[in-house]
């Protein structure tokens, strides 16, 4: 026979094992805390098993309420989720709201909203540039984007992106202009530009390249790839990034890979959503559509990097 359980005590117990305190999701949900230490006691007795360790005045999940935790809260983004699209929506019209590391936002997504946007016309995307981490169980975001992502967090799904190619890119008029850069050791008499979250760094393409001494201490520092690469096109220097973000430079020829070479490699940005709404239409045709954007860029990549011929030894 079917447990029954109180909706009410459901809604409880997902908000203080969301937010890990029977005071905070009192204050979430405008009750009082043993209003929510009353529901969870019910939840708790219809089930039959203890969800959460009580210790003095804090709790903490059990080894049963974790499990439960992951599908309950996972279950609520999905209401959440549904409610905000039914309301949302206009004439079939669905919103996709996807957070992205700025970046990747700004050098590589931009450009191509208009291309899902052709493909999808019934999908209306809402872009979210931000460093911060976002919890998706929250329900606000559906797609979140980010850059050397580690595990998923529980109840969420995660693909990487395919490698980074990570290679030197300079204006072309630095490469051609009075100290030329023709090969890897011409690096020494330039300035770096140093993108100082980037998982591979100039210290990391030194160690590759142990013939060519590099001045690692100075040089022009950013904490985005996109400030990086636009000093790059700017002139100011050499910088070490991904072909990924820089392709959209390197197309209309304001950036140049100034010497042949098969870059380094290095697993990157990555696509994460609840499993719970993996499958929503919005959710899927957006990825379907993004890692089919993605292989043809790596295709394009590989076809660029034989364009500039063949490497020199140990590259």
């Amino acid at each position: 026979m079917r447990k029954r359980v109180s909706i009410k005590a459901l809604q409880a117990f997902e908000a203080a094992a969301r937010l890990g305190s029977f005071a905070t999701a009192a204050e979430d949900l405008g009750l009082t805390p043993s209003a929510i230490s009353h529901q969870v006691k019910i939840l708790e007795e219809q089930l039959g098993l203890p969800l959460f360790h009580r210790v003095h005045r804090s709790v903490a999940l059990t080894d049963a309420g974790r499990s439960f935790a992951t599908e309950i809260i996972g279950a609520f983004a999905r209401m959440e989720t549904a409610i905000r699209n039914v309301t949302t929506s206009n004439s079939g019209t669905e919103i996709l709201t996807v957070r992205s590391m700025p970046s990747f936002a700004t050098q590589w997504l931009m450009p191509r909203l208009n291309r899902v946007k052709a493909l999808h016309p019934a999908i209306d995307i809402r872009l979210r540039a931000s460093v911060s981490p976002i919890d998706l169980t929250a329900g606000a975001v559906d797609v979140d984007i980010r850059y050397n992502p580690g595990p998923p967090p529980a109840g969420c799904m995660l693909e990487q992106f395919p490698e980074d190619v990570i290679v030197p890119m300079c204006s072309p008029a630095l490469a051609n202009g009075l100290i030329p850069i023709r090969e890897p050791k011409d690096l020494s008499r330039h300035i770096l530009i140093h993108s100082e979250i980037n998982i591979v760094g100039w210290r990391d393409w030194a160690r590759k390249h142990r013939g060519v001494q590099l001045d690692m201490d100075r040089g022009l520092r950013f904490d985005r790839s996109f400030m990086a690469i636009n000093a790059a096109v700017n002139g100011m220097g050499v910088c070490l990034d991904s072909l990924l973000l820089a392709r959209q430079e390197l197309q209309s020829g304001q950036l140049v890979v100034p010497f042949p070479t098969r870059g380094l490699r290095a697993q990157g940005h990555g696509f994460v959503t609840l499993k719970s709404t993996a499958d929503l239409p919005k959710i899927r045709l957006f990825r379907q559509w993004l890692f089919g954007e993605l292989d043809a860029g790596r295709q394009w990549e590989e076809q660029y990097l034989d364009s500039l011929g063949t490497p020199a030894a140990g590259d």
